[in-house]
């Protein structure tokens, strides 16, 4: 099961950055991704003075007091649709910050001329000014902003395909992965490739767990997929492979299984989901609770979920034991029953196959997505209606709409835009 972090207690009741109502344990702002963990200690009855340090000219010069800088800046256009663009560090937004961030205005000690200069080559901007410099211990010279890790936002389009990852507002660390790729079959016909996962917080090093198997998956499929081999049997043996990396993390040098039982305890582990567009098929497969959803280009065709849950909720449904909306409603609905990794009970990898018959969008996401689109319906209408034409915009927008809806968890989503000719034939279907 995936578990939360206890985040560090605050005492606090208002964001020291904007003002705005935190909650209990709240380790950012949920408005402006303040660091609430670097909020400065009371003064002190006698603080230390600061001596001036000498400038080159002899004047004295002001002492540099760092200020408490928010770990994280997420751009909102205005009105809150949660139509809009993150911005990754050194990309430019495709639209001005809204207010909310605007408290991060330029230093007045810099220059107007400095602000509009071209930067040299290379140099990376700032994500909050978009005018300062970033230091090398990762911090806006202009504005003191802290810059994101760079797995805090990753994202990433390669022709047809494109992905979004983000850390979400609650966790102190982004561990899910993905990995997008395209190839050629053996006829030359183009192969597209995506898989996402998401580590589980209750292992150790769940991050480490997502990338191996997101990376095992991805080289696997680029392996067989020009060799020729059927991609559902292709997927299959590519989450084999995953699952191969993920138990090697494990592993002890020196150390045999006989020798110490409890050597897997806690063994890193993660859910793994994947698609594959090739040869005029859409074939999916994926282990644990990360989905995958079709989404119809002509929207008055109805939208469809493609993956079923390893999970308690979705074995209660399974078992006629309560409905759908019982069993997610239950504090168990989230405990995953099958996952990659030493620990796991007995690898079972799911593929299915399709063959649509109209254009649509392939939306492969974690559950830090479809927590707030649960729904094949819920999440259509969360997709940009452009996100075919567009779908690096169209899985920003996604991604913002989890963080909109609250950001409790990592959230990635990759977006596969289907396209089918008019004279496409039937579609016919296999699962296994």
């Amino acid at each position: 099961m995936k578990m939360s972090q206890k985040p560090q207690e605050t005492a606090l009741s208002k964001c020291p950055g904007c003002e705005e109502p935190l909650e209990p344990g709240d380790l950012f702002c949920g408005a402006c991704g303040y660091d609430l963990s670097a909020v400065p200690e009371p003064p002190q009855d006698h603080p230390t003075i600061a001596m001036a340090v000498p400038a080159e000219n002899g004047a004295a010069a002001a002492p540099r007091t760092p200020a408490a800088r928010p770990a994280a800046v997420r751009f909102d256009e205005p009105g809150g649709s949660g139509d809009f663009e993150l911005a990754a560090p050194g990309v430019a937004p495709a639209s001005t910050p809204s207010a909310e961030v605007s408290a991060s205005a330029p230093d007045p000690r810099t220059s107007a001329a400095e602000l509009l200069s071209t930067p040299p080559a290379g140099t990376k901007l700032c994500v909050a000014c978009r005018a300062g410099r970033v230091d090398d211990d990762g911090y806006c010279e202009n504005c003191g902003h802290a810059q994101p890790r760079e797995r805090d936002h990753m994202e990433q389009e390669l022709g047809s395909v494109a992905a979004v990852s983000d850390r979400g507002l609650r966790h102190h660390r982004n561990e899910d992965s993905f990995a997008v790729s395209t190839t050629a079959l053996p006829d030359g016909s183009p192969a597209v490739v995506a898989i996402v996962c998401d580590g589980v917080s209750s292992a150790s090093r769940p991050d480490e767990a997502s990338a191996a198997a997101a990376s095992a998956a991805n080289e696997a499929l680029l392996e067989s997929l020009p060799r020729g081999t059927h991609p559902q049997q292709a997927m299959h043996e590519a989450i084999v492979a995953a699952s191969e990396s993920v138990n090697s993390l494990a592993e002890e040098p020196g150390q045999s299984m006989e020798h110490d039982p409890h050597r897997h305890r806690n063994a890193p582990a993660c859910t793994l989901v994947g698609a594959v567009m090739a040869g005029g098929l859409l074939v999916v497969g994926w282990v644990g609770d990360s989905r995958v959803y079709w989404v119809p280009d002509d929207r008055t065709n109805p939208p469809a979920r493609l993956t079923e849950d390893d999970s308690w909720a979705a074995q209660m449904v399974a078992a006629g034991l309560m409905n759908e909306a019982e069993a997610y409603a239950d504090e168990r609905a989230h405990a995953i029953t099958g996952w990659l990794g030493a620990d796991a009970y007995e690898l079972e990898p799911h593929t299915a196959s399709f063959k649509p018959d109209r254009s649509g969008l392939v939306v492969v996401c974690t559950d830090g997505l479809w927590n707030y689109a649960e729904s094949a319906a819920e999440m259509a209408a969360a997709v940009p209606a452009d996100a075919q034409l567009r779908p690096l915009h169209g899985a920003q927008v996604l991604v913002g709409h989890a963080l909109d809806g609250g950001g409790h968890d990592n959230v990635t989503v990759a977006l596969l835009p289907f396209a089918v000719p008019p004279q496409g034939a039937g579609s016919a279907c296999g699962t296994t």
